[in-house]
């Protein structure tokens, strides 16, 4: 009963950080559809306008980080839409056939220009609906490329400069669980390797896997503050600090990558019951504490030279448990840990060639 008290607890905390991390693009979202529905159907008198609040919605919420490309995708996908779909349902009339027909053509227009996904979905979409409506029905080409313009004009302006996100303050809600939970599970592997605990650390190792969603709305919504510090007059102020960010992210995200490898390798080696020197789990702990101290130095936005030093400290380490001896799994394990070592060295602000001399890459 406690274990799953403690998993209700967890997934309900899970719950709320995410709410709070999204909870300005849900309030958007609904002011962009209303001000698109407002803009469509009274000041332009669009007798279809639900697609209006559609765009706006879609714009906002389908890319957080990217909404000036997301409304411009709308639009390409419309257009081409418009375009394949009106030419050949006045050739050959509508019906099942000639949907299908259309819907084909427009899709293989929008690949042929090297449209994404987005455009696609929007050219086959609005193929449909030319080649569904009734042939007396009213023109819908031009309202559908009207709406698709109004939807993610709003939504644009809405998300820029009517109700902006803070970029600081939801990069730091966001980027904070998630370095959590990284260095949690790294403290974890290395109490699993200090006991001998198999169980402990395969459990941490699953813990990572679950959080690669998490990880990939992290850089999401790092992308997005970025773009809003970038294009919305009011956070401008922001960019010098949402650059550190960015291009931490990037590092990070290979620790990311590489700490759960060595997760993985860890669990192996528990498994085949390798040597643990007691530097080898030390190693991994001192490094999950340069991840908090690192986090907290871009909170508080001083230079991360004592998150440097701690982990640097874990790369000393692993070298004194690697010279007191290691298996096939411990030696990477270690290996990966340098590897690690060296992206948080990037990320923290140093270049490459310095981060390998520092680590002995």
């Amino acid at each position: 009963m406690s274990r799953a008290a403690a998993a209700a607890e967890r997934q309900l905390r899970e719950a709320y950080e995410r709410l709070r991390r999204y909870f300005i693009v849900a309030l958007q979202a609904g002011v962009a559809a209303g001000l698109s529905w407002y803009v469509a159907n009274t000041l332009l008198h669009n007798p279809q306008p639900l697609f209006a609040p559609a765009a706006a919605v879609g714009t906002i919420a389908a890319a957080i980080g990217n909404r000036v490309r997301r409304t411009a995708e709308l639009l390409a996908g419309v257009i081409v839409g418009v375009l394949i779909g009106d030419l050949i349902i006045q050739v050959i009339g509508n019906g099942p056939v000639q949907t299908g027909l259309v819907v084909a053509l427009a899709i293989s227009a929008a690949v042929a220009f090297r449209g994404s996904g987005a455009v696609m979905v929007q050219a086959g979409s609005t193929a449909v609906l030319l080649g569904t409506v009734e042939p007396n029905a009213p023109d819908l080409a031009v309202p559908r490329t009207a709406n698709a313009l109004v939807g993610g004009g709003v939504a644009v302006v809405v998300a820029l400069l009517l109700l902006p996100l803070n970029p600081v303050r939801v990069v730091h809600r966001a980027a904070g669980p998630t370095l959590d939970l990284f260095a949690d599970q790294l403290t974890r592997t290395a109490q699993a390797l200090a006991a001998g605990d198999g169980g402990q650390a395969d459990a941490a190792l699953e813990r990572l896997r679950a959080a690669e969603a998490e990880r990939r709305q992290t850089t999401e919504i790092v992308a997005a503050a970025a773009e809003v510090a970038s294009l919305s007059p009011w956070r401008r102020r922001s960019r010098s600090q949402l650059r550190r960010y960015q291009h931490a992210a990037g590092h990070l995200e290979l620790a990311f990558t590489n700490s759960r490898n060595m997760v993985r390798r860890a669990v192996a080696l528990l498994d085949t019951r390798e040597p643990v020197p007691p530097e080898l789990p030390a190693a991994i702990e001192t490094f999950g504490q340069s991840l908090r101290l690192l986090h907290r130095d871009f909170l508080a936005g001083r230079d991360p030279a004592i998150a440097r030093t701690r982990a640097l400290h874990a790369a000393d380490e692993a070298r004194r448990a690697r010279a007191r001896g290691l298996g096939f799994s411990g030696l990477i394990v270690a290996s990966q840990l340098f590897i690690v070592v060296n992206e948080l060295l990037q990320a923290s602000g140093l270049s490459k060639p310095e981060a390998d001399r520092l680590t002995g890459c």
